[in-house]
């Protein structure tokens, strides 16, 4: 039977346990296959045998298009030609990958879509990325996981299979794959063991480290750290600050530099300011307060390791101290001297358990913790001065 095929009519078309066609005309039809996929295809009888020729699939190939090439096959016909079949296009998983990749970057920092595409290239395409993505199933995936754990290296292993799950889920929608198998490992995989960045806790080693940031050398560096420690901020968001963020006694840090995607509000303390005040001679007229040493222009932030590497040179280990660890410092330690935990946890910019509220309340508790930041910094530098002196003596 020959019906006027529309685009309503091929959806509702249901896979059944056999491949089955639907004529549309003049040597046209639609066939479904049992996994769901439909395709063109041209019929041709000559001399008593019937021939199928391939048109694409749809709906990468539309009713209007498939008609075109069913028409101009005709026409090939009829100059003695054969008809020209077109090669239906497999979806490899490097392919669609690509294409996810290539609709998100834009929205992305050029590290995010750094560290994307290496992870791609290197622990996925290799492996899975010529294999077709409707073929994949979950001990495929399963394999390139333990593949990454085998190297020891369980973050990039989750990672790895975050990218994954949402280029399977990308995907979908095209028709390319039925269903995303990488939530099925869950249970299969190691799980990383929660932990906490290293930091020093005890008044006395507290007061230690003060004193050895106050002889670095690297003065840019030196107030990146007492700076650090004055507002325990995130090492990403110390390095990226600036200078139009301040204004007062006030850092409003936006929040798209935010781990937690919200805007977060630092009260500054009194000598917090003076810090900003010297490193204001120093890259005032730069885009941020800690620039690279490498970016004579300054519109480029001051490297990561670069206060990791001034703890290891005044002695600190990674178990002991690191970029991390002056927030876990002040967490404790306030914690210790009665500060309400809501109080820190709200200045922490921690994550709010009703995302709801966190997103509009990010400036609550604030006369709180204007006097909490305030009695930190007395705390700090009364731990520094107490200590010098005990050493002096």
């Amino acid at each position: 039977m020959i019906v006027i095929l529309t685009d309503t009519k091929i959806k509702n078309l249901k896979p059944s346990e056999k491949r089955y066609s639907i004529a549309d005309g003049d040597g046209l039809y639609i066939e479904t296959n049992p996994n769901g996929k439909k395709y063109w295809r041209f019929r041709v009888n000559r001399d008593g045998r019937r021939n199928w020729f391939a048109l694409g699939e749809y709906p990468m190939v539309s009713i209007r298009e498939a008609r075109e090439l069913r028409d101009n096959a005709r026409r090939r016909m009829f100059d003695g030609l054969e008809p020209k079949e077109e090669k239906e296009e497999i979806h490899t998983f490097e392919a669609i990958a690509l294409e996810w990749y290539k609709k998100n970057a834009p929205k992305w920092s050029d590290k995010t879509q750094n560290i994307t595409i290496r992870r791609l290239e290197m622990h996925i395409f290799p492996f899975i990325g010529s294999k077709e993505i409707s073929s994949l199933k979950a001990k495929d995936l399963l394999s390139l996981a333990q593949r990454i754990e085998a190297s020891g290296t369980i973050e990039t292993t989750r990672r790895v299979m975050q990218i994954c799950s949402q280029v399977f889920r990308f995907a979908i929608p095209f028709g390319h794959c039925e269903y995303d198998p990488v939530p099925s490992l869950r249970g299969s995989l190691a799980v990383k063991k929660a932990g906490h960045f290293a930091g020093l806790t005890k008044p006395s080693e507290v007061a230690a480290l003060l004193r050895a940031i106050d002889v670095y050398p690297r003065e840019l560096v030196r107030y990146a750290m007492r700076f650090s420690a004055y507002t325990f901020c995130r090492p990403g968001e110390i390095r990226h600050a600036e200078w139009t963020e301040f204004s007062g006694a006030e850092w409003r840090i936006p929040a798209e530099k935010m781990k937690m995607k919200r805007p977060h509000i630092v009260p500054l303390s009194r000598q917090a300011i003076e810090v900003l005040d010297k490193i204001r001679a120093i890259s005032g007229h730069c885009k941020y307060l800690f620039p690279s040493s490498r970016a004579p222009k300054g519109d480029r932030p001051m490297s990561d390791a670069a206060v990791l590497v001034a703890l290891r040179a005044l002695g600190y280990s990674k178990e002991e101290m690191t970029a991390h660890g002056f927030r876990s410092m002040a967490s404790t330690l306030l914690n210790e001297h009665g500060f309400k935990p809501d109080v820190i946890e709200r200045q922490l910019a921690h994550i709010e358990g009703n995302s709801v509220r966190a997103a509009y309340n990010y400036a609550e508790y604030m006369p709180e913790r204007r006097e909490m930041m305030q009695w930190w910094a007395d705390y700090l530098d009364g731990l520094r001065n107490r200590e010098k002196e005990m050493v002096t003596k």
